[in-house]
């Protein structure tokens, strides 16, 4: 009988401390449970999975130590948040380290010891300071009521507030994640400019890059449980996988999450390049992360479309973990920058470097770009 099976991971020339791999693997793998994640969606919080993941340091992974971080390569830190996606972790990881803890650490505020969540800064945000005090909207805002400081960047200033000092209303987005609707009158915060390089389009491209590495991992255990199930469910006497019609689906599925993975290990490689996690690598890198955000977006809509076409109605049930994954591909795809913007930020890049350039586009990536610009 024949049966489909997930491919192999690819090689990555800038892999991630293997232990920090191996014991987040199974530390997620034990804490977030489907019924951990159910209730924590319901909660807006996971206490028991943040307990047992502080310790580690991995949510500060990334973030250098002489900064309050737990130090570590781009590959570690992307790392910890594709493993936080392929497990569905219901906790504001890469807010707290990759994008938070980096802006806090690059303007020389402390860390908290707790959990920290950055304004995403989109268009309606009304955020404004006078002096020492902040005023104004901000949309979006992961886990806000949950977490010990609310990181802002205004101008060019970092501000921390504690969630105590604003007005926090509900909201969830549709993977019933915390996305909250935060306000402050006048509210007095800790603020400090932000380091050289950090700007608004510098923080999007960050979160996009984070948003992508979650991706990563959840359109890897998507495809690992609908591979799973079609070589289990049986029609006709054998494996629904055995079948040409749904073999080229799993084929088609399979492939498109090992080419998001591969779009991670080319970012992870140019980053690796261009400097450490805690500067600005990320904004020398601007064409690998769009590729990288663009990617995943496209391989999120057809893997999560094939996913449930392979599962039929025990896909969309609550008692399965598909909807878990899948849930957060939609959501994810669409924060910091849609697929749609970041392609277009792909097709900017090509029309830059010019039809004689495209391969080397390809080839060496923003590097070409830089050569191009005389920078």
């Amino acid at each position: 009988m024949t049966t489909a099976h997930a491919t192999g991971a690819l090689e990555n020339p800038y892999p991630a401390d293997s232990i920090l791999v191996e014991t987040l693997t199974k530390l997620l793998g034990s804490t977030c449970s489907h019924e951990v994640v159910q209730e924590a969606e319901a909660a807006g919080w996971a206490p028991a999975v943040w307990s047992a993941l502080a310790p580690t340091g991995a949510p500060w992974v990334g973030v250098p130590t002489e900064g309050g971080g737990s130090g570590g390569t781009w590959a570690d830190a992307l790392a910890v948040a594709r493993l936080c996606g392929r497990f569905a972790c219901p906790l504001p990881v890469v807010e707290t380290g990759l994008l938070g803890g980096w802006l806090l650490a690059g303007a020389g505020i402390a860390l908290p010891d707790g959990p920290v969540t950055v304004v995403p800064g989109r268009a309606e945000d009304t955020l404004r300071l006078d002096g020492d005090r902040l005023s104004g909207t901000a949309h979006n805002v992961p886990w806000a009521a949950a977490s010990e400081r609310i990181v802002a960047l205004v101008g060019d200033q970092v501000c921390s507030a504690e969630p105590a000092v604003a007005n926090v209303a509900p909201r969830r987005n549709l993977a019933g994640e915390p996305r909250e609707v935060v306000t402050f009158e006048g509210a007095v915060v800790e603020r400090a400019p932000a380091a050289a390089g950090v700007d608004a389009a510098a923080l999007r491209l960050r979160g996009a890059l984070a948003r992508a590495a979650l991706m990563t991992g959840a359109l890897e255990r998507a495809g690992e449980l609908t591979v799973e199930y079609a070589n289990e469910r049986q029609q006709f006497g054998k494996a629904v996988a055995s079948f040409q019609a749904v073999a080229a689906q799993l084929v088609r599925l399979a492939s498109e999450a090992q080419l998001v993975l591969m779009a991670q290990h080319t970012a992870t490689a140019a980053l690796s390049r261009a400097g450490e996690p805690g500067g600005d690598a990320a904004s020398r890198c601007a064409f690998e992360v769009a590729s990288f955000k663009a990617v995943a977006g496209e391989g999120a809509s057809l893997v999560t479309a094939r996913a449930h076409q392979a599962h039929g109605a025990i896909g969309m049930t609550q008692e399965y973990a598909l909807h878990q994954l899948t849930r957060r591909l939609w959501s994810w795809r669409e924060e910091f920058g849609s697929t749609a913007s970041w392609r277009r930020e792909v097709g900017r890049s090509v029309a830059e470097a010019g039809p004689g350039r495209v391969w080397e586009l390809v080839n060496e990536g923003s590097a070409s770009l830089a050569a191009v610009r005389g920078t």
